[in-house]
């Protein structure tokens, strides 16, 4: 528990050594975070990302086979159907639970990766990490709600209600943007069952106060495993993208939630969605707090190019187990090139 930056980070006026990053790794320094023109740090144009969900659909059609919809990644859902009283309440709840003393807290800490649901610090390979990142996270498996609810947190007392309504609302938003993804891509209907969208796991990023945010960072340069996600970011700055070797700041929106396609949508896809880079930072001035949905193919799947998008006859990449794709990511984690191309189809 001790390890956990929220239960030292108030009492340091100087980030540790083995929290600062080498200087080619560090953000940019910046005054203004959402300043279009400070250093180079941008943030993506809100017109581009303010996207309703009726328009979701129409918006795949128009720039499936554009480079543009790489950036699919950061579009903000808007009128999306979740209640925005539920999102409140949701955020709410999961501040409230690292607001508990650590002797709460303690309840579901663990260094142990092989525990379902588990709060812990930095990354999963907290104990053979050189640099660590600054934040604390809480995750665990939703689906099915009934299978895993039991070992969620018992606190706050209204986490589990509040957080498996969330879940399972924002579960329903994921299944009909894959819907919609597919008809786009011209996919039969049904495509995205439950073999490809069998497993959701809740994770919750809190990123405390930093002293010194321009060495530091909250999560490193990488692209997601999964299926599509969807991220509540709540007001406070801090996500990036990186776009044409410079990183982008995702300027929070009340209510919205940020879009992310995962690797398996782009293999998926035989390459026509693509995945991007992404990372986040901190800031001196107040904690941040995220909760991210990730949905997942079942471990045991078989992924691979939609026969259908399959253009020249020869797809881009190899079949393979979901399993195996993930142990092979985290071996190649912030190297999104090299995971990738291990999957290609040599000429």
């Amino acid at each position: 528990m001790e390890n956990l930056v929220s239960s030292w980070s108030k009492t340091v006026q100087i980030s540790p050594e083995n929290y600062v990053f080498p200087a080619g790794e560090r953000p940019v320094p910046t005054r203004f975070p959402f300043a279009e023109t400070s250093h180079s740090l941008m943030c993506l144009n809100v017109k581009m990302i303010k996207l309703e969900l009726k328009q979701f659909k129409k918006y795949i059609l128009l720039v499936k086979s554009s480079d543009s919809f790489r950036f699919i990644l950061y579009d903000q859902v808007i009128n999306h159907g979740v209640s925005q009283d539920l999102i409140d309440d949701t955020m709410k709840v999961i501040k409230d639970f690292f607001e508990m003393p650590n002797e709460e807290k303690a309840k579901v800490y663990s260094m142990d990766p092989n525990k379902s649901c588990r709060l812990y610090t930095s990354s999963y390979n907290y104990a053979n990490e050189e640099i660590h990142f600054w934040r604390d996270h809480l995750r665990h498996p939703c689906h099915p709600l009934d299978k895993w609810i039991h070992i969620w947190p018992e606190n706050p007392t209204r986490y589990r209600d509040v957080v498996g309504k969330y879940t399972n609302e924002v579960r329903k938003l994921s299944l009909r943007m894959l819907e919609m993804i597919g008809e786009g891509l011209g996919l039969e209907c049904g495509y995205f069952g439950e073999e490809l969208t069998g497993d959701q796991l809740l994770a919750i990023n809190h990123y405390p106060p930093c002293p010194d945010p321009d060495l530091t960072l909250g999560l490193p340069k990488h692209a997601d495993p999964n299926v599509i996600t969807v991220l509540l970011q709540e007001d406070v700055y801090g996500l990036q993208v990186f776009k044409n070797g410079q990183w982008l700041g995702v300027k929070p929106m009340p209510h919205a939630f940020v879009v992310n396609i995962g690797h398996q949508l782009q293999i998926i896809s035989n390459g026509k969605l693509r995945s991007a880079e992404h990372r986040a930072v901190t800031n001196s001035r107040e904690a941040r707090t995220s909760i991210v949905s990730f949905i997942n193919p079942c471990h045991d799947s078989i992924i691979e190019p939609a026969k259908s998008l399959i253009d020249t006859g020869i797809p881009l990449y190899r079949p393979f187990k979901f399993k195996n794709f993930l142990k092979f990511y985290e071996e190649k984690k912030g190297d999104t090139e090299a995971l990738m191309e291990a999957y290609k189809i040599k000429p």
